[in-house]
């Protein structure tokens, strides 16, 4: 997958949104202004940071260490960083960006939930 592609699966997440809130190369998507995947536009290799239960996440990185490695900047225990090209595949990719917004939505409060289905979602 290339940064294009990772782009337009997440803006395909009901109320996803996309923005540059710390520079210009980090894009940031979002659901209901809730953080669920950074992609760096400067890495050589394409990468994308994403949310994961803290266990899942110890475990990924053990499976797949070439692939998933510890989110530079973030709290590790819940955020992991993709290394694209090391990572077992496109739909493998997919399901992870799906966890990690699947998880900041069931962090939502009632009042968040109701607003997101009554968006789409």
């Amino acid at each position: 997958m290339h940064v294009e592609e990772i782009r337009d699966y997440c803006l395909k997440k009901p109320c996803a949104t996309e923005s540059t809130p710390f520079d210009e190369v980090t894009l940031v998507f979002k659901v209901c202004e809730k953080m669920f995947a950074l992609v760096p536009l400067d890495e050589v290799d394409c990468k994308i940071t994403l949310k994961c239960e803290p266990e899942e996440a110890i475990r990924l990185r053990e499976q797949y260490p070439a692939a998933v490695v510890s989110a530079w900047h973030f709290n590790k225990k819940h955020w992991n960083t993709v290394i694209v090209p090391n990572a077992p595949g496109r739909r493998q990719v997919e399901q992870w960006i799906d966890d990690s917004y699947d998880l900041v939505v069931a962090g939502f409060t009632r009042k968040q939930k109701e607003l997101l289905k009554q968006a789409g979602g």
